[in-house]
This record gives C-alpha cells, sequence and structure tokens, in this order.
C-alpha cells in the first residue's frame, strides 16, 4: 500500500523543508539556542540530552505513515532555524495535524512561520487532498495561539487536563484547524501576507 506520508522538500525563495534525519540532531540543538527556547516550560524544544529521543519519535511516527517531521532551512545563511512536522495523520479520513514547530529567536515574528505554514497548508490540501489541518498549542503558549489564528485557523476549542507535560506541569490544549472548503480563502490571505512581507523586507533583493 502506497504511503500517504512520502519524503518530499518544499521550498520558497527563502525557506527550505526537508525531511528531518538523526544526523540534524546538533544542528536543531545549536538552533535552539538562539533564545534559550528548550528553557520556555509550555512548549517542548530538545536539549543535547533529548534530542536523539525527539527525532526518534518522530521518525517513527513516519515509519507508521502517521507524519512527517521537517528540519526548516534559511536558504541565504544555509543553516537549520528550526523543525515542524506533520503528525497524527489519519491517511483513511484524509486528516493531519501541524505541531511540533519551532525556530530560533531571531527568525520568530518574520516571513519565516507564513512561508512555511504556506507551503505545508499547500501541499496538504492540494496534494496530500486533507479534508482538515489541525494545530495544537498549549493554552499559556500565547506567541503560538495568535501565529496559528492569524493563519486563518478557526477556534475549536479547549481540551481541558489534556495531557501531562514533559516537566509535569497538567496541560489544557487549544485546538484550531482549518477545513478543505475554507482553504482557497486562506490560501488567497496568506499570498497576500507573504507578498507584504517581501516588500517590507526586500526579501526579493
Amino acid at each position: 500500500m502506497e504511503k500517504w506520508f512520502n519524503k518530499i522538500v518544499l521550498e520558497t525563495e527563502n525557506v527550505l523543508l526537508r525531511p528531518l534525519t538523526i544526523e540534524d540532531k546538533n544542528d536543531l540543538v545549536e538552533a535552539s539556542k538562539d533564545g534559550d527556547l528548550s528553557e520556555l516550560w509550555f512548549t517542548t524544544v530538545p536539549t543535547e540530552e533529548t534530542v536523539e529521543k525527539y527525532i526518534t519519535a518522530a521518525l517513527e511516527e513516519h515509519n507508521a505513515d502517521k507524519g512527517l517531521p521537517f528540519v526548516v532551512i534559511d536558504k541565504k545563511a544555509n543553516k537549520i532555524i528550526g523543525t515542524t512536522r506533520y503528525m497524527n495523520g489519519v491517511p483513511e479520513y484524509r486528516k493531519l495535524e501541524i505541531g511540533h514547530t519551532w525556530y530560533a529567536k531571531s527568525y520568530q515574528k518574520t516571513y519565516v512561520n507564513t512561508e512555511c505554514k504556506f507551503l505545508l497548508l499547500t501541499h496538504a490540501f492540494e496534494v496530500l487532498k486533507a479534508i482538515a489541518v489541525e494545530f495544537r498549542t498549549n493554552w499559556y503558549n500565547l506567541p503560538s495561539r495568535n501565529a496559528i489564528a492569524r493563519l486563518g485557523a478557526k477556534q475549536d476549542g479547549v481540551l481541558r487536563n489534556n495531557m501531562i507535560s514533559a516537566n509535569g506541569l497538567v496541560r489544557d490544549t487549544v485546538v484550531f484547524s482549518i477545513i478543505e472548503n475554507e482553504w482557497p480563502t486562506c490560501k488567497v490571505a496568506l499570498t497576500y501576507k507573504i507578498d507584504q512581507l517581501w516588500k517590507r523586507n526586500n526579501l526579493g533583493n
């Protein structure tokens, strides 16, 4: 049976998403040091001690055809600046989640997240023919919640006491989604945002 999550490379003029490998572990840890991301209690970013387990779990999900992890590369600097992935995929229902997304601090609130999500959503809806793409985040992770909302995703609800985080804290999870008939409108809006970011930052130069 053909896999749903085949290994692919997605790219714009500025960013490139390629499949994550165990060889990326040192570069991922280095990227996380920009902003001390592993110290944030409301999200999961790997450390030198946990990065191999983090990557192995992501690769196992891909082997089970439930997801596909990527590294995010700044093409101009030619370096890994973060990671994101398709996850919790259900091929028979054509639904998936985009998650485990984080970027080095210096790349946050820039063009990076918008362009990465545009690539992932376009592939999900137009190639994988997904009927729904979900996003989940910690209730207290306001930057993540705001970034998801700016994509055009709608908040579906809050799962209270949904899980226990690695640090032992009980987490409420906010669930967002974009469904297939909303994608054309979201795509237009994201294309406009990317165009404005290019003009504002002269990214084409």
